[in-house]
């Protein structure tokens, strides 16, 4: 697989963005077969110079004159910025010389750039940005969408949502039967605001075990697959998640430290608390896919540090290795969207 990376992107470009690069042609993985490091040439250079130990034959440098910030309106951007990063990344993919694209840039933009350049899936009203969190089980990671492409939505676009976070859930996350629940606040089948309301009829008729409503605490219990909700609530939902997952690792770390015997206690537990904070990291998930557009589009956090842009590489792959895009469109295509009477 040939993957862009958006090396402009994030807060701590292009530094942590080229150092997962690295990461990914120095580790034994054998469907990246090519990275497409898209930016400033120069500022490129300079970065891969650290790294003696890189493996250049599998590093490609695109020059990208032009960049988004974080702060720029993202479609005005795209459309101003012709030459950034983002957009040649786009590019990329739709010539057929990318697989795949990774940015941990502005997420509107790459949404906006992806919609331009590639357009839709057949059938899909607006794609949705879909984020993996970890659950109580190991082997079964819940499915967030949409988290932050769409802020206000029509449940025909919620009910998209759930199908394709299903196909999505089936091809890469290998769960055979996704459980599917609507995000609201309550779990009786009339609870929540207007649209939740109208999209809970449409998602029973849909080819996926639907659960039903699920509240906040059903999120990490590992027994939902895939929760669907706007953009606005599951941006708030994924942002707060791991701010909580911060604050909590701090505080057991300030408490361990404030007397011998409690550090003594941390020694013991070392293993068992590293392996809780591996399972628990949001980084091990890499980045979001933007589902609804033909190709591999992810998308990581601003702030990824290099660990995080490596293990979205390895997430474009997947993506991009599964057919997930001819699995959507048939999902699509097969949905009922009509009203109840």
């Amino acid at each position: 697989m040939r993957i862009a990376l958006d090396a402009m992107g994030g807060d701590h470009a292009p530094g942590e963005i080229v150092h997962g690069a690295v990461e990914a042609t120095t580790k034994p993985h054998g469907t990246i077969t090519r990275i497409l490091l898209v930016g400033d040439e120069q500022a490129i250079h300079a970065e891969l110079s650290k790294y003696p130990q890189v493996n250049m034959s599998k590093i490609q440098i695109v020059h990208a004159p032009e960049n988004i910030n974080m702060d720029e309106s993202p479609a005005a951007a795209v459309r101003k910025k012709k030459q950034c990063s983002i957009n040649i990344c786009m590019d990329l993919i739709k010539k057929g010389e990318a697989d795949a694209m990774v940015s941990a840039g502005n997420s509107g933009a790459v949404a906006a750039a992806a919609v331009f350049a590639l357009g839709r899936i057949p059938g899909v009203i607006r794609p949705a940005i879909a984020a993996a969190l970890p659950t109580r089980r190991r082997d079964r990671p819940m499915l967030l969408l949409d988290a932050g492409a769409n802020m206000d939505c029509s449940e025909d676009w919620i009910a998209q949502f759930a199908v394709m976070g299903a196909a999505y859930s089936k091809a890469v996350l290998k769960q055979q039967d996704p459980v599917v629940g609507l995000l609201s606040i309550g779990t009786e089948d009339g609870k929540g605001n207007e649209v939740t309301k109208k999209a809970f009829p449409l998602l029973q008729k849909q080819n996926f075990r639907f659960r039903g409503n699920i509240e906040g605490h059903d999120l990490f219990m590992g027994e939902t697959d895939v929760a669907v909700c706007d953009g606005f609530v599951g941006n708030v939902v994924l942002k707060t998640s791991e701010s909580v997952a911060h604050a909590l690792g701090f505080l057991m770390k300030k408490e361990f430290f404030m007397d011998p015997v409690r550090m003594f206690g941390a020694l013991l537990l070392r293993g068992a608390l590293q392996s809780v904070k591996k399972h628990m990291d949001p980084e091990i998930y890499g980045g979001a896919p933007l589902l609804g557009v033909p190709g591999a589009v992810i998308i990581s956090h601003g702030s990824s540090s290099y660990r995080a842009v490596y293990h979205a590489l390895v997430a474009a792959a997947a993506a991009a290795s599964n057919n997930l895009t001819d699995e959507i469109a048939t999902r699509i295509a097969a949905m009922d969207l009509s009203k109840p009477e």
